[in-house]
């Protein structure tokens, strides 16, 4: 991955920046094996996205550029090698945390798993983990630039287009993901949403932001973490994805709010989601 902290600066103390990484969602990062396919792809369903070429380096790592200038996350080619060791296509988020080998610990200490142990790289230390229940996450204390060390990433905003506006979790065991995730990361989720036959739906709150839900796993569905990327017209983002060479197999339909969504698979088979007006 490549730079999380590059957000515009913002005023705050030392305590303040130290404090915003907690709990937050810093990055975002698709794993695919056709980095240039998801060019194509996303560029045209998501307005104002611009992934970039490859960077130097050993690894192929792509950045997504926003139209302010900002990054909306990164691109990491999946080699035949990673996919003979069981990566797949997939989006994945980076949660922040100020001690990544303590979190990896109390992960594993909850029934979790460490799938790539700790870690460093320029932008900080990180490692690749998984719930309880099997879904895979990064953790990440990230390392501001120099000069710059007030930065907070911005790749999260509930109303900006460009970014991921919902994180979402479909889990088998909804109870148990309440307890992990609230007791590792600080996020609340006293308020739900009954979903009759299907349980609930949940609202994950971190630092009074509703920053997402988890439910259980709906029949024929999948598991696994799920982010929802805000574009300014879910209609528009049907025909680009179906021109693309995507499908979709929920929606489009609306939510409370008056946002719609739609759920889907990209050429290379990662899922993606979608959020906003119709």
């Amino acid at each position: 991955m490549s730079d999380v902290t590059d957000a515009p600066p913002r005023a705050a103390t030392s305590k303040d920046a130290q404090a915003s990484a907690q709990g937050s969602h810093i990055w975002y990062e698709l794993m695919t094996p056709d980095p240039a396919g998801a060019k194509a792809f996303y560029d045209a369903i998501i307005p104002g996205w611009a992934i970039g070429d490859r960077l130097p380096g050993d690894q192929d790592y792509r950045m997504i550029g926003r139209s302010d200038g900002g990054f909306a996350g990164g691109v990491l080619g999946l080699t035949t090698d990673m996919i003979k060791h069981g990566a797949k296509p997939a989006w994945l988020g980076y949660i922040g945390i100020d001690d990544v080998d303590g979190t990896v610990a109390q992960i594993e200490a909850k029934g979790g798993k460490a799938l790539m142990p700790a870690f460093d790289i320029p932008q900080g230390r990180i490692a690749m983990v998984a719930d309880p229940q099997g879904n895979p996450f990064y953790v990440m204390k990230p390392t501001p630039p120099a000069g710059n060390e007030y930065r907070v990433s911005d790749v999260f905003s509930p109303t900006e287009e460009q970014r991921v506006g919902w994180n979402e979790l479909t889990t088998p065991d909804p109870v148990a993901a309440r307890a992990f995730y609230g007791e590792l990361f600080g996020w609340t989720s006293e308020d739900f949403m009954p979903m009759g036959e299907f349980g609930e739906y949940r609202f994950f709150d971190h630092r009074s932001t509703r920053i997402g839900a988890l439910c259980g796993v709906m029949p024929g569905g999948s598991q696994g973490w799920r982010y929802y990327i805000r574009v300014p017209s879910i209609g528009t983002a049907v025909a680009a994805v179906k021109a693309g060479g995507g499908t979709i197999t929920v929606g489009p339909h609306e939510v409370p709010g008056g946002d719609h969504i739609i759920i889907g698979n990209d050429p290379a088979g990662a899922e993606f989601a979608l959020v906003g007006k119709a």
